[in-house]
């Protein structure tokens, strides 16, 4: 933010820059390429420490990690059925991956990468073409009977094929910018009134006391913001189990 000058550049944080010095720099690795990188990290380490006891009665990291594999296992159970268990580890990976990456952002020096589209596209590239290509193998050509709802007369086919096919292709569009959009807004928000609040700390008592409410504002901004970030990822998990459903049942 560049409030010092009067001025707030609530979009300068979304900047990406070479880190890790000079490797960063020959190979482009960027703040966001490291936040992947800590995101997976921490991913593992939830689940290696959280799982190492393997005690009867669990301790907090131990029962931290055996609800979020319940948690994810009944999402992906309960949305596409039975056959769930096998896109479990898809589901649980890309889950939790999201989860991190969203709340990596709210803390100071951290960066949320899924706040670039370029990122959300990719991860929902991956979930439409692997729902794709499930349904394909599964189905066959009959995969295409998912574009033609049933009891429609004849002469409408033509037109419902090319809507549904539309409809079904801008899930690529909607699944990637509601998560983009979302994180992106929320970073904006934090910034603009985190500037406020300096801002108006130069402006006497009355400033300070200005100051002091956009100050506590923005605090609940941040836990607005960690609900948000917990709730995008949950919202793209759960899409994605709807998606891995109709591709297994055709409906």
């Amino acid at each position: 933010m560049a409030a010092g000058s009067g001025s707030i550049d609530a979009l300068g944080q979304f900047q990406l820059h070479p880190t890790l010095g000079f490797i960063g720099s020959s190979v482009n690795f960027t703040q966001s390429n490291l936040m992947m990188v800590v995101a997976g990290l921490l991913v593992l380490a939830l689940l290696w420490l959280g799982m190492r006891p393997r005690a009867m009665v669990p301790g907090r990291l131990q029962a931290a990690a055996e609800l979020s594999y319940d948690f994810v296992l009944s999402m992906c159970v309960d949305q596409i059925g039975p056959e769930g268990r096998k896109f479990f580890p898809f589901v649980f990976t890309l889950f939790f991956f999201i989860l991190f990456g969203n709340l990596l952002g709210v803390f100071p020096y951290f960066f949320t990468f899924t706040s670039h589209i370029v990122v959300t596209l990719a991860l929902t590239l991956v979930v439409f073409f692997l729902s794709t290509g499930v349904a394909i193998r599964i189905h066959g050509l009959h995969f295409l009977s998912y574009f033609v709802p049933q009891g429609v007369p004849k002469a409408l086919i033509p037109l419902l094929f090319v809507i549904e096919v539309i409809s079904y292709l801008s899930r690529i569009i909607s699944l990637s910018v509601r998560l983009f959009a979302n994180m992106m807004a929320g970073h904006v928000m934090l910034e603009v009134f985190g500037a406020f609040t300096i801002m108006l700390g130069g402006l006497g008592l009355l400033g300070y006391m200005s100051a002091g409410l956009t100050l506590g504002l923005n605090t609940l901004l941040i836990g607005f913001e960690l609900l948000v970030a917990t709730l995008q990822a949950y919202v793209f998990a759960v899409l994605t189990c709807i998606y891995l459903h109709d591709a297994v049942h055709l409906h």
